[in-house]
């Protein structure tokens, strides 16, 4: 739940949140942020075995767009944006929750990593965040707030994280680059960093629960970040208070990224 009384508001704002899975998905929690604080929903679900569990959440925020979106099919980016279009005319707010790397190569070392796992990861990853802004531009024309979601492994190697923590420093870079290109245009471009946390994208991660427990002994809080905690966080950067604010990296783990 969003916690405290609002001091700025979404109402009205139009947000496409690309990500969702369950209500452990960070996309969820920034999703109902969004709602909570007034604005206008589309949610996309990955394909029709996926729908099931995506519709429900979307019907119970209220989202007035609900449609199917797999990053790998531009054809499928084209349909949503010209829905939108036709729905709203327009966009406020974007955002990309979405990683995927297949399972031998994330458990493979790095140098073990093969060109077609690396090319997926980074596709799926990375130039499915760049596809989205693209696509997010031209429905802003007074402005707008585009985020992704990285994690700390993009900078300090992490254990078991292995090539998604090169994916990770790429999807941090294109979004400072964006962020310098779309300034002008009152386009803002940021990368949430949460701790780690249990998501069903996290769960193919090796030995995940490890580094749960490392990542909660090491917080200087104490305790592992919530899909709320993002949310909250999300919510503020999609204001209008937070619009000179871009191309940052926002830790949201307890201060776990301060130990060294």
């Amino acid at each position: 739940m969003f916690r405290g009384e609002a001091v700025f508001s979404l109402q009205g704002k139009k947000a496409l949140v690309i990500g969702i899975a369950n209500e452990d998905s960070i996309a969820y929690g920034c999703a109902k942020a969004f709602h909570e604080q007034g604005a206008r929903l589309a949610i996309t679900y990955l394909n029709t075995k996926a729908e099931p569990y995506v519709r429900p959440i979307a019907e119970a925020l209220d989202a007035e767009i609900c449609l199917p979106l797999d990053v790998r099919e531009d054809g499928q980016f084209a349909q949503l944006f010209d829905a939108i279009g036709q729905v709203w005319g327009g966009l406020d707010v974007c955002l990309h929750s979405v990683a995927y790397c297949p399972r031998e190569d994330l458990h493979n070392r790095v140098v073990d990593c093969s060109r077609d796992g690396f090319t997926t990861a980074m596709d799926i990853s990375v130039h499915s965040f760049i596809r989205m802004v693209r696509g997010a531009e031209a429905m802003m024309p007074a402005g707008g707030t585009c985020m992704t979601v990285s994690f700390y492994g993009s900078e300090k190697v992490v254990d078991n994280y292995n090539i998604m923590g090169p994916v990770k420093a790429a999807l941090e870079s294109v979004t400072r680059y964006m962020a310098a290109e779309l300034g002008p245009k009152k386009v803002s471009v940021h990368a949430l960093s949460p701790g780690p946390l249990k998501t069903r994208a996290a769960s193919g991660i090796d030995r995940f629960d490890e580094l749960l427990a490392r990542a909660a002994a090491q917080a200087p809080t104490g305790e592992l970040v919530s899909v709320a905690d993002i949310g909250a966080y999300a919510a503020f950067l999609a204001s209008p208070e937070a619009s000179n604010l871009t191309g940052g990296v926002h830790y949201i783990d307890g201060g776990y990224h301060i130990r060294g």
